[in-house]
């Protein structure tokens, strides 16, 4: 507290009362702290949260049921089986196992369906054959179904 004596000379009280002692002031350091870490905890988790929410969608969406083009009066053939990575010396860059063995399979390539996400999968393709050199069945697929 600041008292004024007859002189005009403001002297200050050292009363300790009127002053914020060194334990309350650590003890307001403290609890602006732990405020600042719950805030930044709940604001990461709510990030967290998010994110994950984002990756489930993701894989949603890369593991859809069909995709391609429905236009079957252009993509008349159709196919079934595993669909598999690799095409055979350079023909195609998948491959569709098949009842009967290797020479049964269909190898595939598409300007129209990113097959990578049905590896592994059992589907039936539709799409256009070609002359192949090597590949008993080449084909561009145009639409792909999940069976």
């Amino acid at each position: 507290m600041i008292t004024t004596n007859n002189q005009g000379i403001h002297e200050l009280d050292t009363n300790t009362d009127s002053q914020i002692s060194f334990a309350g002031f650590i003890r307001n350091v403290i609890f602006v702290f732990v405020i600042a870490v719950a805030i930044g905890f709940g604001l990461a988790q709510i990030k967290k949260g998010s994110s994950v929410n984002n990756k489930s969608t993701d894989k949603t969406t890369a593991v859809e049921k069909t995709a391609g083009i429905v236009d079957k009066k252009t993509f008349k053939d159709k196919a079934e089986g595993i669909l598999k990575e690799g095409g055979i010396d350079g023909e195609g860059s998948f491959h569709l196992e098949r009842p009967g063995g290797v020479s049964q399979n269909a190898y595939l390539t598409s300007s129209t369906v990113d097959l990578s996400k049905y590896i592994g999968k059992k589907v039936r393709v539709w799409g256009v054959t070609f002359q192949g050199q090597k590949a008993g069945w080449l084909m561009d697929v145009g639409y792909v179904e999940v069976l």
